[in-house]
């Protein structure tokens, strides 16, 4: 059964940085493009970054580039989201999500639960 499991989530004022991780259980995590997704209140849920299997390409909303930073460690089978200079529009539930085929916006089939992004003005 796949597993991702979020964290890192939390209360930051504008300006300042977070860092998310997601844990991935019950997959051959190195097969899997990873990615990040995030949902407002009262938006729908957008894609934020995404990284591929092996060659480690990246990929980033136009909203955060230069800011936000993705990873993936294969061996610890984690992925993670750097995200710095955060802004109050950045505030969302934060998911991630994995695909085992595909590439790239395809469509990613495993969710995780969400962590909480809040940043205060």
């Amino acid at each position: 059964q796949v597993q991702l499991v979020e964290s890192g989530g939390r209360l930051v004022q504008a300006g300042g940085s977070l860092r998310l991780s997601c844990a991935a259980s019950g997959v051959t995590f190195s097969s899997h493009r990873m990615a990040w997704f995030r949902q407002a209140p009262g938006k729908e849920r957008d894609f934020v970054a995404g990284i591929g299997q092996s060659d480690g390409t990246t990929y980033y909303a136009d909203s955060v580039k230069g800011r936000f930073i993705v990873s993936r460690d294969n061996a610890k089978n984690t992925v993670a989201l750097q995200m710095n200079s955060l802004k109050p529009e950045d505030t969302a539930v934060y998911y991630c999500a994995a695909a085992r085929f595909g590439m790239h916006p395809s469509p990613y089939e495993h969710w995780g639960q969400g962590t909480q992004v809040t940043v205060s003005s």
